[in-house]
């Protein structure tokens, strides 16, 4: 929930789940209660606490508990009046739909405490239990999130009302812009051959062969897996859910039972040996042993001659950097010049926070135009290549202004005016629809203006 009463609107760009934890009313045995009815929805006590206990643990929270309490009463009202809007309007999803949603949620919990178990100690409930709880939030989100979108589905800004928005704030609160790069490679992947992953493939055989001697895989794993986030732990993964692995990989895990240990395994990131520790319905806890194609040192030097070699080219004007990725780049990204995109905006600008640790080093040494010399990179799938770092662009950290920074200020103008409509919405919605809040509530200083039944 945000903090910032001028923003409101934003609480339905955050809309998270919460799974509702016991608090310390219900740990004095206090029964539950309805705090408030929007239309035919109710609010909980319950609801309200976990939400409280959730901002506790992120911390950083100011204000009196009545306070915020208050305030997520409101957020809550909020929803709800979407979630009405969303009956008038028959507005459905399916639960097919959810439960896939719950499902991605479940197996990201998992990875971030490190265990089914230890999701069910946090949580103090059964999985069964977690994915009831999880399945009713997620639904209302999204049935809250389509009644949003459609709500602003026609939004937009003109360049009169960026402008406007611009000229309105005042010349200490522009925003500052750092640095942006904009940056293209040429990349070269060496050939690995046939022999190597054979030969791979043959010491994975081996190590399979060992452990149904009566090895254990966890030490084989500890001593020889090149994954180094699972060797520490004998290989283990923890339970995952499906659509988390690589589909090679996931095939064969699921197919196995307790114990059971598959065949040799190729994806993308090398060959594997694959033991089920254990499956819990659609979740599989496994262990394995990865072991990677390297590529040749002769191969790698090849390439870094071949990339010097096109550099001489580019350098005594025979062909252009664009020209020179297209015809001898191995990566996808040469139908567009070998020009790097930001995952993170879908743009081809760079703060230099984004830049890939390897990239920022070279292109901190450069100058718009430069070339760099050969340098060493690793491939999505973690193979060793090489490529040219080509600087295409760069400017200076300033102020925002229409000319470099149009879309930065027109982003700010849409959200502004996204941030209206909903107010608006809102304002509309909050005195028409039936709504009781219990006495403990009365006192709240709402944003809105809600139209309580007494």
């Amino acid at each position: 929930m945000r903090r910032n009463s001028d923003k409101i609107a934003a609480f339905f760009a955050i809309l998270f789940f919460v799974i509702a934890m016991p608090s310390k009313a219900q740990e004095a045995q206090v029964i539950d209660r309805v705090v408030a009815v929007v239309g035919q929805n109710i609010i909980l006590q319950s609801d309200v606490e976990a939400r409280y206990l959730e901002y506790r643990l992120q911390g950083g929270i100011k204000g009196s508990a009545s306070t915020i309490r208050c305030e997520i009463l409101e957020d809550l009202m909020f929803q709800k009046l979407m979630l009405n809007q969303a009956e008038m309007d028959s507005i459905t999803v399916t639960d097919d739909q959810v439960n896939a949603d719950v499902d991605r949620w479940i197996s990201y919990l998992i990875s971030q405490v490190g265990s089914q178990e230890n999701l069910e100690r946090y949580y103090k409930k059964t999985m069964p239990e977690i994915r009831e709880e999880l399945f009713r939030v997620r639904k209302d989100n999204m049935l809250v999130q389509q009644v949003e979108q459609s709500i602003l589905s026609n939004v937009e800004v003109t360049p009169s009302e960026v402008k406007k928005l611009y000229n309105s704030i005042s010349k200490d609160s522009i925003p500052m812009v750092n640095s942006k790069y904009e940056i293209a490679h040429l990349v070269k992947n060496p050939p690995i051959t046939l022999e190597q992953k054979l030969e791979v493939k043959d010491r994975l055989y081996k190590l399979r062969k060992r452990i149904l001697g009566g090895e254990r895989f966890s030490t084989l794993a500890l001593l020889y897996s090149e994954d180094p986030g699972s060797a520490k732990k004998g290989g283990e993964l923890g339970f995952t859910g499906r659509g988390e692995f690589a589909p090679e990989f996931e095939a064969a895990a699921f197919n196995l039972r307790d114990g059971e240990i598959s065949e040799v395994v190729e994806t993308e990131f090398g060959f594997h040996i694959i033991q089920m520790i254990e499956r819990r319905g659609d979740f599989v806890n496994v262990r394995h042993i990865l072991l990677t194609v390297k590529v040749a040192a002769e191969a790698l030097q090849e390439a870094y001659n071949e990339l010097d070699s096109i550099a001489t080219l580019i350098h005594n004007d025979s062909l252009t950097f664009d020209e020179a990725v297209r015809r001898f780049s191995d990566e996808k990204d040469k139908v567009n010049g070998g020009i790097l995109v930001n995952p993170m905006t879908g743009g081809t600008l760079f703060d230099a926070s984004e830049l890939d640790q390897q990239v920022s080093v070279v292109v901190n040494k450069m100058k718009v135009g430069d070339i760099s010399v050969p340098v060493s990179m690793k491939t999505a799938d973690n193979k060793d290549a090489c490529r040219l770092i080509y600087l295409k662009k760069k400017t200076e950290p300033h102020k925002a202004n229409l000319k470099d920074d149009y879309t930065l200020i027109r982003d700010m103008a849409m959200q502004k005016k996204r941030e209206e409509i909903i107010n608006d919405w809102i304002s509309s919605k909050s005195g028409k629809a039936y709504i009781r809040v219990c006495d403990d509530f009365k006192d709240c200083d709402f944003r809105f203006e809600w139209n309580f039944v007494e």
